[in-house]
């Protein structure tokens, strides 16, 4: 009889020692997921302004008349006059290449003799520039009325407009993803003061894209580049 009770007491302590352990574990576990469970998102910014490093820039022009064979030589002449006016203007190094000129017939749109254009063909010839000196490109633009005084009859056209490139993000993408972390962070230690904590590691972090734009519509030169990140924030008391 003692000896059952002595091993039923044993039993007993034995299984209450493990409820102990277990509500000790179960507690731990419960904190710790509490504690898993509480943190903060934020985003992080960060923008800089850069300016371009290659440009596109189509110069067209065009010559009319009623023999192919002077209009031809009319295009010759202006593009020997936008080559000279490039060179002026430091961009004697840039690459260029001229297109094959594009003629159209006048004649053939099937109008009444009387009112037939004057000149039965017009052509249109384009020397594309591409060169690294984006602000070079940019003055010269400004410049382009020389052509005009000597004779080069510049069309503009939707087609063939000037454009400008950054084409040195990935140099830059290191410094700006830290940047706009250290932001986010900086609005996560905010939100912790605010609610009595701690910032403490991140639990999550992703990548926004970079977008690249023009600063604004009369500098394209300069590019406004941008990149957000968001990133969770575990808060520690």
């Amino acid at each position: 009889m003692l000896e059952n009770l002595t091993k039923n007491f044993a039993a007993g302590l034995l299984i209450g020692i493990a409820l102990v352990i277990s509500s000790l574990v179960l507690g731990e576990a419960v904190k710790d997921f509490r504690s898993y469970d509480r943190y903060v998102s934020v985003r992080g910014f960060a923008e800089r302004e850069i300016p371009a490093d290659l440009a596109y820039w189509p110069i067209s022009f065009s010559a009319a008349g009623n023999d192919l064979q002077k209009i031809q030589e009319e295009l010759d002449s202006s593009a020997e006059k936008v080559m000279a006016f490039l060179d002026r203007h430091g961009l004697g190094e840039a690459e260029a290449s001229i297109s094959s000129p594009r003629i159209n017939d006048q004649h053939a749109f099937g109008v009444s003799p009387q009112h037939m254009p004057a000149n039965r063909f017009t052509a249109q010839s384009v020397i594309t520039v591409r060169t690294g000196d984006a602000k070079a490109v940019k003055e010269a633009m400004s410049a382009a009325g020389e052509l005009l005084s000597e004779g080069v009859v510049l069309v503009h056209s939707y087609e063939f407009q000037p454009r400008f490139e950054f084409t040195g993000l990935a140099e830059i993408k290191p410094e700006m993803i830290a940047e706009a972390t250290r932001d986010a962070r900086s609005a996560a230690r905010q939100f912790a003061r605010d609610s009595d904590s701690r910032v403490g590691a991140i639990r999550r972090a992703s990548q926004g894209l970079f977008t690249i734009n023009d600063r604004d519509n009369f500098t394209p030169e300069i590019k406004r580049i941008r990149v957000v990140t968001s990133v969770d924030y575990f808060l520690e008391d």
